[in-house]
């Protein structure tokens, strides 16, 4: 009995439930179309992002698929030594094809190496002394400025480079060669600087000012607060700046390949010329033969650059997460 008058109760208040009016249906209509509209966009970013991956893993399954690129660019000729005067070389249009990476990974680390040890310490002290210690005119100033020079074109930054730099830098360092490593990785740091700023303000004005208080509260100074307080209170926030920088100089084409010298040589040596994975792509990718072993080469660099930064992402999220998990005091 209790049920059914729970039934007859719940059909009365349906039939009297007053209708939605016009408006009302419509303006759930336009909220649900908005909603599908989102969506689509969503599964359409992912699906291109899917797209493309498929499509370069695809033509660089070719160098396993095809024995005559297996036989030209095997993985023992890409990675170990090989007999003769240069045992490292990438030379892949020659008579006799050399398509040694080692070059490739030496110079690319080489380069965002040195733009990673100057634009890291730029970027994070920038960004903490418009967080923490800038007036606020002067922090008004600053942040937008730094900012814009992220949409400077980085062919723009190389011919800067190129025409600029090169001789400051040569003479400087009392350098043999105007385009090497040096010269590139400092170019490369005015490109990357604007990214890391952004990212590590945000981190650092995202501190809640609590922590701030109490440090002072305690007979801090503010130097102090900052560095021993706010500092490792936005220490996640600041890797991902770090690691979107990374990103950025890893990837960069134009001013690597306007001031680096694109040699391939297999030294450590700032001063010598070098040769990214990236700029290979962006030189030889106009001219190369289509479906040829060295077309397949170059989108097994790209592969290559797209598995060194998605272990990247892994690894500064996981460090995130543990910092997160001190911070806070959780268990592992």
């Amino acid at each position: 009995m209790d049920r059914q008058a729970t039934m007859e109760q719940g059909l009365t208040r349906a039939v009297a439930a007053p209708r939605l009016s016009a408006a009302a249906r419509r303006r759930q209509l336009r909220e649900k179309a908005v909603a599908g509209f989102i969506t689509l966009m969503a599964f359409t970013g992912i699906a291109a992002l899917v797209l493309i991956i498929v499509f370069v893993a695809k033509e660089a399954l070719t160098l396993f698929t095809d024995a005559d690129a297996r036989h030209e660019a095997s993985l023992s000729k890409m990675f170990l030594a090989q007999e003769g005067r240069y045992p490292f070389r990438w030379q892949p249009v020659s008579d006799t094809p050399k398509v040694s990476m080692i070059p490739l990974f030496v110079g690319t680390l080489k380069i965002t190496l040195v733009s990673m040890l100057v634009a890291v310490p730029m970027g994070v002290f920038s960004a903490l002394f418009v967080a923490e210690f800038a007036p606020r005119r002067l922090r008004e100033l600053l942040k937008p400025v730094i900012e814009l020079l992220a949409g400077i074109p980085s062919v723009v930054l190389g011919f800067f480079a190129l025409m600029v730099l090169s001789p400051m830098v040569k003479d400087l360092f009392h350098l043999d060669r105007p385009l090497n490593g040096t010269l590139a990785g400092l170019a490369l740091a005015l490109a990357i600087v604007p990214v890391i700023f952004t990212v590590s303000e945000d981190a650092l004005t995202a501190v809640p000012r609590s922590y701030r208080e109490a440090s002072l509260a305690l007979g801090a100074t503010l130097w102090e607060t900052a560095w021993k307080v706010v500092l490792p209170a936005a220490a996640p926030g600041i890797l991902a700046a770090c690691v979107l920088g990374f990103g950025r100089a890893i990837g960069e084409t134009m001013i690597v390949l306007m001031a680096s010298g694109n040699a391939d040589i297999v030294s450590w040596n700032l001063g010598d010329s070098a040769r990214s994975l990236s700029a290979t792509i962006a030189a030889e990718m106009g001219e190369v033969v289509v479906g040829s072993p060295h077309y397949a080469l170059l989108f097994f660099i790209g592969v290559e650059l797209f598995i060194f930064t998605f272990v990247l992402n892994m690894a500064a999220s996981a460090w995130t997460k543990k910092v997160l998990q001190r911070l806070t005091g959780s268990a592992s």
